[in-house]
């Protein structure tokens, strides 16, 4: 699952949860008396990014709601709305989704053509989101690598969910942002496959059956409730809930995962590439 595809029209700063948090904000700093500049110095911020975040401009980080909580008496409410705050960071389409990942205790990913989100250098995140066409500004290519590499907390989490990936033979031969980037991705790759509870699996190009031919998609097992599948392309994403839906894609991952390399023959396989090179 990933988060790199776009959908401008969709993506709601200055709407929704940041305009509610940013009046409350805006309320609680004027009850306790403070100028813009006030509540700026007393949390390390300037008062034109405090403008920002009272104006729905900017995506305050849980670091700052908590300290302005406190300085301003607001007794949690301000610090209640952290997760709501931080989905706002992502594209609307995957903020459910976000959700459902953030709390998964199974996921299984497969991927078709760049390396799951959760997996992402810093660089290469950063490579990815300057491609985008039409062009996002620097602003947000630094909000979404943020955001981005947020999603990473997934692997500290205990218990620890299981997770299990498997990625087409292009997915790690693209040097997509160049070879520097491109070495540190699958450096990256193999220092997660050595996690116990992560599973990477290579689908080599030479395999002349493959179950997914049908594209990338994901599921995932909630700490409580049904197993979810999940898809996106081309700024449209779907939450497949279905019953029917849901066990025909985990028996085709199943199946995926039987046709793939095992997780050892995975690593070697990216070992020796980076070793061709």
């Amino acid at each position: 699952m990933d988060d790199e595809v776009q959908q401008p029209e969709e993506y709601e700063v200055g709407t929704g949860t940041l305009c509610v948090f940013g009046r409350q904000l805006k309320l609680f700093r004027e009850r306790a008396g403070l100028d813009r500049a006030g509540l700026g110095s007393l949390t390390g911020y300037s008062a034109s990014t405090i403008a920002s975040f009272e104006q729905a401009r900017r995506i305050p980080q849980p670091k700052f709601i908590d300290q302005a909580d406190e300085v301003l008496g607001a007794g949690g409410v301000l610090s209640a709305s952290k997760e709501e705050v931080a989905r706002a960071q992502y594209p609307a389409f995957f903020r459910d989704a976000a959700k459902l990942e953030a709390e998964a205790v199974e996921l299984f990913v497969y991927e078709t053509h760049v390396v799951n989100g959760l997996l992402q250098t810093e660089e290469y995140t950063r490579a990815l989101l300057g491609m985008r066409r039409p062009l996002l500004d620097e602003a947000t290519i630094e909000q979404r690598v943020v955001a981005r590499l947020a999603r990473q907390k997934i692997f500290d989490r205990w218990p620890a969910p299981l997770l299990s990936f498997v990625m087409e033979e292009p997915v790690v031969r693209r040097p997509l942002g160049g070879e520097q980037v491109w070495r540190g991705q699958l450096e990256q790759l193999l220092l997660l496959g050595q996690k116990r509870n992560v599973e990477l699996q290579m689908m080599p190009l030479d395999r002349q059956d493959n179950a997914g031919v049908d594209g990338a998609f994901t599921l995932l097992n909630p700490r409580q409730g049904q197993q979810v599948g999940y898809m996106e392309a081309q700024g449209r994403s779907t939450l497949v809930t279905e019953r029917d839906a849901v066990q025909a894609l985990s028996a085709r991952y199943g199946i995926i995962r039987a046709q793939a390399l095992t997780p050892s023959e995975s690593l070697a396989f990216i070992e020796k590439l980076l070793g061709e090179r």
